[in-house]
């Protein structure tokens, strides 16, 4: 009832599309559009399935414009979504597009056969080269994104609506586009934000890190140990697509295939770096005092730290606490857009300067989601989060000198090793030698790992969830897969992790591109 509604309101809103198109029903919604399948009656007396995506009316114009300029300059080949029609009525726009019938990508994850995988990335990779040989970074990729009809062998790269422009792009509005998203913008370095179990991150921009080496000269003063006890909160339900369940790496859910329960005392121990004061900061603290943001609201902070030298350097450097000086510098402000769990290292970090490495790098969590059978394999509720979770599986010392290569200084209280790509994967997707066998049940198959459990698990801290990762490397509860239900995963080549390790690089300057990636061995037998 209420998607008959929603379309008896776009034929009031757009009412060209009343004689032209028969709307079927919704297919898709988003936070900046809905998705409608319709039909529309040619010359020739066949009917055509279209796809109709009505922009939500707040949209700004010129957003609307280049997503349309970039489907009719890059799209229409090369598996990128192409425009048929554009419809406009007052603030609401319906943009007509092909229609490709295509499966969930959950749905068809565990039944997929490692070369349909092989020929999935391929394809990927081809509409990649595509968009950013025309200077789009398209800055959502992921599955539900990339349109897959597995029974045609048909794919699609759709939705442009955060798309951004490089220095060089072809698509003139994102050129236009891209100058207002960065008027305005200024450093400030972020707050230590601790995640749980010991492990706490900061970021902070390159400028800081010289103000605070300064400080750190002038007065130089012992290291102190403060405990902070961190609640854990209950997780609600969790959501399903089409019936299936989410397998998730991280987040919300525990691995499905490790039944050990951990058992960890809450109070952890969180190092405080030494305390760093001059003069003139010293001055400030007499004056004002250190703003604690327990103690006083953010907006109340703000307004007493309104008067406050922005060149002052601070005594709150990864500590619990955000003192007058930090909060009267400018916000740092970089592009964000993009779906959590597939944003890159530098978006993160709030790196100013992003590539269409961060495209590459989403297409590697795709990948990597394809080779452990996991998905979505990251999930965090916040960036900081976000960022030491790829630290458990790429390593925090990498990580930290990835970020130093575009002017981060990423902290973190515990060295995480990076894992095996390879022994990571097989573990997760039951395949691995040392696994144990199940009796009659397949990862990803009808029993009970396709079932919601009867108690869901809240999100765990880091620590814990590195546990847990740390007991597939031993092998415990992880399924191996009968012989007959192998599909090639018993086969998988080197070639597949050595990509997956250059499209999973945290440095974006070294990072494989989508032209290289298309070369690379992996895709050795496959026509460009």
């Amino acid at each position: 009832a209420g998607i008959k509604k929603d379309i008896e309101k776009l034929y009031e809103a757009v009412p060209q599309l009343v004689n032209v198109f028969k709307i079927k029903e919704k297919i898709g919604e988003g936070t900046f559009s809905s998705v409608y399948l319709a039909t529309a009656q040619l010359q020739t007396g066949h009917e055509e399935k279209m796809a109709l995506k009505h922009l939500i009316p707040t949209s700004h114009p010129l957003r609307i414009a280049a997503e349309l300029q970039c489907l009719t300059v890059a799209g229409g080949q090369d598996n990128v979504m192409g425009v048929k029609y554009c419809f406009r009525k007052n603030d609401h726009v319906v943009i007509v597009m092909p229609y490709l019938e295509h499966e969930s990508f959950l749905d068809i994850l565990n039944s997929l056969s490692f070369e349909e995988v092989r020929e999935y990335m391929f394809n990927l990779f081809k509409a990649l080269r595509r968009i950013h040989h025309f200077g789009i970074v398209h800055r959502d990729v992921k599955p539900s994104n990339f349109l897959y009809n597995r029974q045609l062998k048909q794919y699609a790269l759709v939705d442009f609506g955060l798309a951004q422009g490089t220095p060089d792009t072809k698509i003139e509005l994102l050129k236009t586009a891209h100058s207002e998203d960065q008027q305005g913008s200024c450093l400030q370095n972020n707050p230590t934000i601790a995640l749980g179990n010991g492990i706490s991150v900061s970021v902070t921009a390159a400028t800081q890190i010289a103000q605070q080496s300064a400080s750190k000269a002038a007065d130089k003063r012992s290291s102190s140990l403060s405990k902070m006890q961190i609640k854990q909160g209950r997780g609600g339900k969790e959501d399903s697509v089409h019936h299936s369940v989410q397998r998730l790496v991280f987040g919300e859910r525990n691995f499905n295939v490790c039944s050990s329960t951990y058992q960890e005392n809450s109070s952890t121990k969180l190092i405080k770096q030494s305390k760093m004061i001059d003069v003139s900061s010293r001055k400030l603290v007499t004056k004002k005092k250190v703003i604690s943001t327990k103690a006083v609201s953010s907006g109340a902070a703000r307004k007493a730290a309104s008067a406050c030298p922005s060149n002052l350097t601070c005594d709150c450097y990864a500590t619990d606490r955000v003192c007058s000086v930090c909060l009267s510098r400018c916000q740092q402000i970089a592009p964000r857009a993009g779906t959590p769990g597939f944003r890159a290292p530098e978006v993160l970090t709030k790196c100013p300067t992003q590539t269409t490495a961060i495209d590459i790098w989403s297409a590697g969590i795709v990948f990597l989601s394809l080779l452990s059978g996991r998905y979505p394999f990251y999930k965090a509720s916040d960036d900081l989060t976000a960022l030491a979770q790829i630290m458990t599986v790429r390593g925090s010392r990498e990580t930290i000198q990835a970020a130093k290569t575009f002017g981060k200084s990423v902290l973190c209280t515990q060295v995480v090793p990076a894992q095996n790509l390879r022994t990571l994967c097989e573990k997760l997707r039951g395949t691995h030698s040392s696994c144990m066998t199940s009796q009659d049940e397949v990862p990803g198959k009808a029993g009970n790992d396709s079932a919601l459990p009867d108690k869901l698990c809240a999100p765990e801290p880091l620590g814990k969830q590195i546990q847990h990762l740390k007991s597939f490397q031993e092998g415990d509860g992880a399924l191996e897969m009968k012989a007959t239900d192998m599909k090639g995963w018993d086969q998988v080549p080197d070639e597949a992790y050595d990509l997956l390790d250059k499209l999973l690089d945290l440095n974006p300057a070294t990072r494989i591109t989508a032209k290289e990636a298309l070369l690379h061995p992996f895709f050795k037998d496959m026509k460009l």
